[in-house]
């Protein structure tokens, strides 16, 4: 095991990546749920590979709508190294769905009754690397005198709980309008008449926004957590796409030097 992250083997991938990391844009993207992996030691969770390629395990194509959208702004990105069924890098601690025991109906026996030791360790070898990895980030930025924007990028599912979900991307957003409204008003006028969430699939109001909340609202950086529709992503020429689209969404709204300031509220 790594002494410095107690769950990790040898053999099992580190808790974070970065992509693009000397990018030059004034823009920090990350991404809570980019991958699926179980370390070694927790067993898969009790959980069959079949399982592990749905939803519950992590955004489906959200790693590589990332990737491609990293290089289109040229800004670099924090990308989670494990599934969100072994620590939720996108909930407070104090959350009981940051370790789910069950997930959109799916129980995770290796999440049952696990002791305070155990739990832990998790949390010093998933979320608290993710964490320092972002602040790490953002301290770069403060040394240049740079105030970032901070992306978070998601992705939904088409249809939860026997409903469609009819938006093709969702923003997410609370008190700072200043990425999130233009880009509704970008991504509105696009020709292929794009349906657009306004807080929907999810809200940006709500608690379970960790990440955003705890690394950019707080801290007044200019922000948005951006949703995109799973079956639109999961393919290499989707997330290409869906990256251009939103490259283009996002261009003048980041070249904005106005932009690049602590927000106020009132």
């Amino acid at each position: 095991m790594n002494d410095l992250y107690p769950m990790i083997g040898p053999e099992d991938p580190p808790p974070y990546t970065f992509i693009n990391e000397q990018g030059k844009a004034r823009v920090l993207l990350v991404c809570d749920h980019a991958s699926n992996a179980i370390p070694r030691i927790l067993g898969k969770l009790g959980l069959d590979d079949a399982a592990l390629e749905q939803h519950i395990a992590y955004d489906i194509g959200a790693k590589i709508l990332i990737q491609h959208l990293s290089q289109h702004l040229d800004a670099p990105a924090v990308l989670a190294g494990y599934s969100r069924l072994v620590v939720d890098l996108n909930r407070n601690l104090d959350d009981a769905s940051v370790i789910p025991e069950v997930s959109d109906n799916t129980v995770i026996q290796g999440n049952q009754n696990i002791s305070a030791e155990h739990r832990s360790q998790r949390v010093n070898s998933f979320f608290t690397p993710y964490r320092t990895a972002i602040d790490m980030m953002l301290q770069r930025f403060k040394a240049k005198e740079i105030v970032p924007a901070f992306i978070s990028i998601h992705s939904f599912t088409p249809e939860m709980a026997g409903y469609f979900r009819p938006w093709q991307v969702g923003v997410l957003w609370d008190k700072d309008p200043r990425i999130s409204l233009p880009l509704m008003e970008k991504l509105r006028a696009h020709p292929d008449g794009f349906n657009i969430g306004d807080n929907e699939p999810y809200s940006g109001i709500d608690l379970a926004d960790y990440t955003i909340d705890h690394h950019a609202e707080s801290a007044g950086l200019p922000h948005v957590s951006i949703e995109i529709r799973q079956d639109l992503v999961n393919t290499e020429a989707g997330a290409e796409r869906w990256a251009s689209i939103l490259a283009d969404a996002l261009r003048d709204i980041l070249a904005d030097s106005e932009l690049y300031r602590i927000w106020q509220s009132d």
